[in-house]
C-alpha cells in the first residue's frame, strides 16, 4: 500500500503544474478551515468605509459599496465553495456510482431503465435544471448542495456502467463467480476497486464544476441568503466595477485559481494513475 502511494506521489511530482495547483489548493483548503478563525468578524457588517481601494484605511483588498471587509468575505467564502464542492460531489460520484454499476453488471432492463433515466436528465441543460430546483424550493446552503449533487451523476453513471461492462468479463470475475461469490460482494470487491482510477479524476474535477454551479447559482441570487460566497460578491460588485473594480475582480481571481488548481491537480492525477499516458500523447 504504501510502496504504491509512493509511486502514485512520484508521478504526481513530474508535472509541475500539478505541483503547483496542489500548494494553491492547499491554500485554498486552509482559507477555508483556518481562515474565519484566523480573521474573525461578521462579512456582513459595515467595517469601514464604503468603496476604499485596496491597501488604504487597512483594508488589504478594499471594501464594497456598504463598506464591508472585501478580503474577509473572501475568506468566508472559501468554507462554503468547499463544502459545497466536496459533498456535492460525494452525493453525485455516490449516486453516479450505484447507479452506473447496477447497469453495467446486469445489464438487460435494468440497464436500460437506468439509462433511460440517465439521458432524461441529460437532456435539460445542468444550469437550467439547477436554477429550476432551487428556485422551486427556498435557497439554502443543503438544497444548493443536493441540486448539484442532483444535475452531476449522470456522466458519474455513464462512466461506472462503461467500466463494469469492460471490467466484467475479465478471468478475475469469472473465477469469483466459480467460487460462488454473491453479486454483491463481486461488484464491491472485485469490480469497483479496478474501476476506482477514472472515477477518482472524474471526481477531482467535479470539485471545480460543483464550485462554479454555487458561483453561477449565488451570482443569480439563488445562493444561501445567510451566507458570504464568492458568486454573491460578484453579484454585487459588478453594478459598480467602473468606480470600484476590487468588488468583483478579487472574488472573481479567487474563483478562477481555486478552479484552475483543481483542474491542474486533476491533471496530475490523471498522469499518476495512468503511467502509460503523458501530456504529449494526450496532446
Amino acid at each position: 500500500m504504501s510502496r504504491g502511494i509512493s509511486e502514485f506521489w512520484t508521478r504526481f511530482r513530474r508535472n509541475r503544474g500539478a505541483v503547483v495547483g496542489l500548494a494553491f489548493f492547499a491554500l485554498f483548503v486552509a482559507a477555508a478551515t483556518a481562515g474565519p478563525f484566523l480573521f474573525p468578524g461578521d462579512p456582513w457588517k459595515l467595517a469601514g468605509r464604503p468603496l476604499s481601494p485596496p491597501l488604504h484605511n487597512g483594508f488589504l483588498l478594499g471594501t464594497d459599496s456598504l463598506g464591508r471587509d472585501i478580503a474577509l468575505g473572501i475568506v468566508h467564502g472559501a468554507r462554503v465553495s468547499l463544502v459545497v464542492g466536496v459533498i456535492s460531489t460525494l452525493i453525485a460520484m455516490a449516486l453516479g456510482a450505484f447507479l452506473g454499476a447496477l447497469a453495467g453488471y446486469y445489464r438487460g432492463p435494468v440497464d436500460d431503465a437506468i439509462m433511460r433515466l440517465t439521458e432524461f436528465f441529460q437532456t435539460i441543460p445542468s444550469f437550467i435544471l439547477a436554477v429550476l430546483l432551487v428556485a422551486i424550493f427556498r435557497p439554502s446552503l443543503e438544497v444548493v448542495v443536493v441540486t448539484i449533487a442532483i444535475v452531476s451523476w449522470p456522466p458519474v453513471a455513464r462512466l461506472v456502467r462503461s467500466e463494469f461492462l469492460s471490467l466484467q468479463t475479465r478471468e478475475f470475475v469469472a473465477a469469483a463467480r466459480i467460487l460462488g461469490q454473491s453479486n454483491f460482494s463481486i461488484i464491491v470487491h472485485e469490480i469497483l476497486p479496478n474501476a476506482l482510477p477514472p472515477i477518482i479524476v472524474m471526481g477531482s474535477l467535479m470539485i471545480a464544476t460543483s464550485i462554479l454551479f454555487e458561483a453561477a447559482l449565488s451570482f443569480l441570487g439563488l445562493g444561501d441568503p445567510n451566507l458570504m460566497s464568492w458568486g454573491y460578491m460578484i453579484g454585487v460588485g459588478r453594478s459598480i466595477i467602473r468606480i470600484a473594480w476590487w468588488a468583483s475582480v478579487f472574488p472573481g481571481l479567487a474563483i478562477f485559481l481555486t478552479v484552475l488548481s483543481i483542474n491542474l491537480v486533476g491533471e496530475g492525477v490523471t498522469d499518476a494513475l495512468n503511467p502509460r499516458l503523458s501530456r504529449k500523447g494526450r496532446a
